[in-house]
């Protein structure tokens, strides 16, 4: 019972999030976020794995605009708000990591 009212709060809460993921798919790939993050988010060499990020949208928002390290800033005028609210819901709608003990060719490297 108690998973099932898991999901279905996870399912309202997703059908109340802002943004249309489609567009912010299309957007992660047109804006070059897939050059370091990976094209389903789930990073590389140059950035960190971002696919269902634990940040909110203010968060992320505050780090795309006054980012830290090697990530370039992306002002509003170069990514605009909704546009960012978009790939945010892209994001939000990547699945999360396996853990390694749930893959099975690194569980048989241990």
């Amino acid at each position: 019972m108690k998973a099932w009212i898991a999901i279905l709060a996870a399912a309202i809460a997703f059908a109340q999030s802002p943004g249309n993921r489609e567009n912010g798919k299309r957007l992660f790939t047109k804006d070059g976020c897939y050059e370091c993050h990976g094209y389903d988010g789930q990073g590389g060499r140059d950035g960190p794995r971002i696919a269902a990020t634990p940040l909110n949208l203010q968060a992320l928002s505050r780090y795309v605009r006054r980012p830290f390290g090697a990530m370039p800033a992306f002002t509003a005028k170069v990514l605009p708000d909704q546009d960012l609210t978009d790939i945010y819901a892209y994001l939000k709608s990547l699945p999360v990591a396996k853990s390694p003990k749930d893959v099975p060719l690194l569980k048989q490297m241990q």
